[in-house]
């Protein structure tokens, strides 16, 4: 959501100031991009995991207040909904060892986390969305404390100004409505951020486009929902209809969704938040007392506080992020498209995959998205999340092709050249990227794993659906903590 927000009501002088502050914000933006005031010497990646919170059964708890209060690290923090918390990981550069850095904080940082939340009966799984949730535990009491959510609940709706429709269909289908935004916190998701330079923005941010449905056909792993086995990365269609404020009648208007992947490669990375500027109106229209113009007259570095919390509610799979961070402002690309788990070393071979392969992109003599549409780069992105691993997918001069195939002939040896020029010690690279290639010569990623072991309960143990779900996650959890990656996963016990 970006800024932090308290309990409020808004009135309508305060959306017209809103408006005004926000469009003064692009403004000043806009001066600094001319400027070049951004810091672009040191270049930095980072990391944040959502997490599901289940209880000795296997089914969701209400419980990440008490299990944040139990961890006590300000890395851990709340999500919108009580079966959720978040891990923020330092940044640090990918030069060296730091994808293995990486991968031995996230793993430590999480078992003393995990040891900590048994002790008021729960723990942590990543999942992209838990098997054993149930309509019944995604109500307005499944909200966490922090009075943002309940503030952005109230605005969604009011925007609406109707129930939530969810309608998916998969290998099964789901036809369901929400009074509340709560789907949302069924959607847990790993974040890759990559700082940038103002001048190569835009071309990371259009690789990032590019390659968003091979990384998830890679990785995931949100096969079921309610029960029901429907997109191999559900969380796609249930995140774009969980946060979704317009009416049907508004739909048909072309009125675009908050929840986006866009519709055109870009040229600077004010084309994005113009749009958001232009397209979107405001769900939390808070202002700050700072007068951009002013603090950049002065020779200071504007938070841009409107323009920042206006992005937060604009829901894109790659998305810019403008941030201040010990007095001097960057960028990043903000990569959402991949689902959390199933393991640390999984996770951080994805984020390896993706930031080699986003720079040999960039940095490609003729880019690729001057040979391939921005409508194939989405229709890539809806068959990775509707048949993962088995997605067919198109890239140019090959023709649709599986995505297996495409990341084994082309993208592998790409994400190696990207990796050496971010300076990726060459054993790190190679046993990460290892890592990808096994995933695609097995054909095994959370989700084919959690489908198979699904249907094996219910064939050969005879387990109904809510038993085998449970023992689903039960053996989730105990492989997650196995440190094995999941292509070595075993179907039975």
């Amino acid at each position: 959501m970006g800024e932090e927000v308290g309990a409020r009501t808004f009135s309508r002088e305060d959306r017209a100031r809103y408006r005004e502050k926000v469009r003064r914000c692009l403004d000043v933006f806009a001066e600094m991009l001319r400027e070049s005031r951004f810091d672009v010497e040191r270049p930095m990646t980072g990391l944040e995991i959502e997490l599901n919170l289940v209880d000795d059964d296997s089914r969701p708890t209400m419980r990440n207040a008490d299990v944040l209060a139990a961890v006590a690290d300000p890395s851990f923090q709340t999500e919108l909904g009580q079966f959720n918390v978040e891990i923020n990981v330092a940044p640090r550069r990918l030069v060296g060892t730091g994808t293995a850095e990486f991968e031995s904080h996230v793993r430590a940082s999480l078992n003393a986390a995990e040891e900590k939340a048994r002790t008021v009966d729960a723990h942590m799984v990543m999942i992209g969305i838990l098997p054993t949730l149930e309509p019944g535990h995604l109500t307005a009491g499944a909200l966490s404390a922090n009075p943002r959510y309940a503030l952005l609940n109230e605005q969604i709706f009011a925007a609406r100004g109707e129930d939530l429709r969810i309608a998916i269909t998969g290998v099964e289908r789901l036809a369901t409505t929400a009074d509340t935004i709560t789907p949302e916190a069924a959607c847990t998701s790993t974040q890759f951020h990559l700082q940038v330079s103002p001048a190569d923005f835009a071309g990371y941010w259009n690789a990032a486009q590019a390659v968003a449905g091979v990384q998830v056909a890679l990785g995931a792993n949100s096969p079921l929902f309610f029960g029901r086995e429907l997109w191999r990365e559900t969380r796609v269609p249930l995140f774009q209809q969980a946060t979704d404020t317009r009416s049907e009648e508004i739909k048909a208007q072309g009125v675009r969704p908050r929840v986006w992947f866009g519709e055109r490669w870009i040229t600077s990375v004010f084309d994005l938040f113009e749009e958001n500027v232009r397209y979107f109106p405001a769900l939390l229209p808070v202002c700050d007392p700072e007068d951009p113009a002013e603090t950049l007259a002065a020779g200071g570095v504007p938070r841009l506080a409107e323009l920042r919390l206006h992005n937060g509610t604009i829901y894109r799979w790659n998305r810019p992020v403008y941030d201040v961070w010990k007095g001097r402002p960057h960028l990043r690309v903000e990569n959402r498209v991949l689902p959390a788990g199933p393991t640390v070393v999984d996770t951080i071979a994805n984020g390896a995959f993706y930031f080699g392969l986003v720079r040999a992109l960039a940095e490609s003599d003729r880019p690729l998205w001057s040979q391939m549409s921005f409508s194939a780069a989405e229709e890539n992105f809806t068959s990775g999340a509707r048949h993962g691993i088995d997605a067919q997918v198109y890239w140019p001069g090959l023709g649709y092709l599986p995505a297996t195939e495409l990341v084994l002939r082309r993208l592998l040896p790409l994400a190696h050249q990207g990796l050496d020029r971010w300076g990726v010690d060459p054993a790190e690279r190679d046993r990460l990227l290892g890592i990808i290639e096994q995933r695609c010569l097995t054909g095994r990623n959370g989700a084919s794993w959690q489908v198979a072991t699904l249907h094996r309960l219910e064939s050969a143990d005879h387990l109904d659906r809510p038993e085998a779900l449970r023992e689903v996650v039960r053996q989730y959890v105990e492989l997650m903590h196995s440190n094995l990656p999941v292509h070595e996963w075993p179907v039975t016990d």
